[in-house]
């Protein structure tokens, strides 16, 4: 058993070697909590969090750390925008992301630390990059001097010549116009703390190779993140940790987007899907299929009709796994998964592989159904739950079942109650023959949101 990664920074699948026997250690960029979440943001944290599942269900003990970035420029324009806080900004926001991710199926992170818990750490890390020769102070500001690190520019494979490096406002006393800032001077008006070098604010990329300096250490595992964080982010981070003495991450890996029309999904472009609204209109469950099914490489075209199409797909499984129920009572998940299902699942996390043996599965349960073989039925549920428990989309895991919210099961049972007694009227209209009656019942049901299906056990109903 090897798992495989591509790595970004290889360019190519790697098979996985962790730096500590049976341990992983993962450091994802997460939120920059300056609005509420939309489909494209969340979609990293869910990729990320089916690579968490699969590693613990391969045996390792994961360690995973998502950051906030609660402090910078364009947190600080919506303060000022809406005349609020910084901070009231930023947790807002906080909250919204981690309701989203619970929402839809994640894992809490080990450890979630902030940008602005972490100012000492920063400052000690720009101390040693000054005294190393690879940063300087200049009018309240600390840059990096790119080249003064000869790797510069390796993960994104550009040339230092041809670059353009983005700069903010306010960044004066560059040596190099490519040189960036990893602390800004302080202006009126904005939040700042004090530094041997005056008063300022964290740079964006100098607060990830902190963080992951003091819950990583010098060297950890896997590093992740939206493909738009290859430059000048994550480029950036490496430069800052690598110089600072640190290994940093052996591995890379970066999701692609969710597009709209062909463009990134973003706020700039007004184009984005709040996950708050989405799930008005789908079930959380759903949504992580569509979100989370497809290779984490690959880029998502957003349509309503394809988010259709997960929602059917989803429904055959969710409809076999119901009548097995129904037949036979609660399966336990198997120990493994079917080898098929792992063979994709450690090629480079392949879930559009491994889906198809999840599909393939529910085929040959419902065959053993149509043929009344429960033995067979059971068994295939069962290999069902472990596949579908790797990728965080078990419906009958409590997180979805509702196990533990009392209100949700004692609403659901009331519904069930009241479904059966007017299917019970259809049946009663059905045996007098009364068809135009009964098709009115159904057809009334189905208008109400609920599936109706006649089975030789007795009609049974679903949410359309």
């Amino acid at each position: 058993m090897t798992i495989r990664l591509y790595d970004t920074s290889a360019r190519q699948i790697r098979d996985f070697t962790p730096l500590m026997p049976g341990c992983v250690s993962i450091y994802l960029c997460g939120a920059t909590v300056q609005a509420a979440p939309h489909i494209g943001h969340i979609r990293s944290g869910l990729n990320f969090d089916i690579m968490r599942r699969w590693f613990e269900y391969r045996g390792y003990d994961v360690t995973f750390v998502r950051n906030v970035t609660d402090i910078d420029d364009k947190i600080i324009k919506k303060a000022e925008e809406q005349g609020r806080p910084w901070w009231s900004i930023g947790y807002e926001n906080e909250v919204a992301f981690n309701t989203a991710y619970d929402t839809l199926g994640c894992l809490r992170p080990t450890y979630e630390p902030r940008a602005t818990g972490h100012i000492p750490e920063m400052i000690e890390m720009m101390r040693g990059l000054i005294e190393r020769g690879h940063a300087y102070a200049a009018d309240g500001n600390v840059y990096f001097d790119v080249r003064s690190f000869p790797e510069y520019l390796q993960l994104s494979n550009q040339e230092l010549d041809n670059l353009l490096q983005p700069s903010g406002e306010g960044e004066t006393g560059k040596r190099d116009p490519r040189d960036f800032a990893m602390w800004k001077a302080a202006k009126e008006g904005e939040p700042s703390w004090e530094t041997p070098w005056g008063r300022g604010r964290p740079g964006w990329h100098l607060e990830c190779s902190a963080m992951a300096h003091k819950y990583l250490g010098a060297a950890f595992d896997i590093h992740g993140g939206g493909i738009d964080l290859i430059f000048p982010h994550h480029e950036n981070e490496i430069a800052q940790a690598k110089a600072f003495g640190d290994d940093f991450a052996v591995y890379w890996t970066h999701n692609a987007w969710v597009t709209m029309s062909g463009e990134k999904m973003s706020k700039s472009l007004g184009n984005s899907l709040l996950v708050s609204e989405m799930v008005k209109h789908w079930r959380p469950i759903v949504l992580r299929y569509y979100l989370g099914t497809p290779h984490y490489r690959s880029m998502i075209e957003y349509s309503e009709d394809a988010l259709r199409e997960a929602e059917a797909a989803f429904a055959r499984i969710e409809g076999f796994i119901q009548r097995v129920v129904e037949k036979a009572g609660v399966v336990e998940p198997a120990a493994e998964v079917p080898p098929a299902f792992a063979e994709a699942m450690d090629d480079d996390l392949g879930v559009p592989q491994a889906l198809a043996i999840v599909h393939t599965t529910v085929r040959q349960g419902n065959s053993a159904l149509t043929a009344d073989d429960k033995e067979a039925a059971v068994a295939r549920l069962a290999e069902l739950r472990a596949m579908l428990g790797v990728l965080g989309l078990d419906p009958l895991d409590e997180r979805w079942s509702g196990g533990g919210t009392d209100r949700g099961e004692d609403l659901h049972g009331v519904v069930d109650s009241l479904v059966r007694l007017v299917l019970e009227q259809r049946q009663a209209a059905r045996s007098r023959k009364d068809y135009a009656t009964a098709d009115a019942i159904r057809d009334q049901l189905q208008q109400s949101g609920l599936a109706i299906e006649d089975t030789p056990s007795g009609p049974r109903w679903s949410l359309s």
